[in-house]
């Protein structure tokens, strides 16, 4: 362990890749959700759903808290079994 390389802030140098990537999965995510809101409120002619703002809003919010409440739901199951 003392010949471990910590150039990235007194930290493992792996570390560095390990944050970077996180970084951008979730800045993909992100992106990703807003674009999918901007997919679905455009008109059909524009080759989108046609859905009002709030509509999309909405789909893309219950979508993120799906999600969410999946992770602490699938989580429980575990401890308990």
């Amino acid at each position: 362990m003392k010949n471990q390389d910590t150039s990235f802030l007194n930290h493992p140098k792996v570390l560095l890749s390990l944050s970077a990537t996180e970084l951008w999965e979730r800045f993909s995510f992100y992106g990703i959700k807003s674009l999918l809101v901007l997919f679905m409120s455009a008109s059909l002619m524009q080759g989108g759903f046609g859905f009002s703002n709030e509509y999309s809003s909405a789909i893309v919010g219950i979508f993120s808290g799906c999600l969410t409440l999946l992770h602490f739901l699938a989580g429980g199951w575990l401890i308990i079994i």
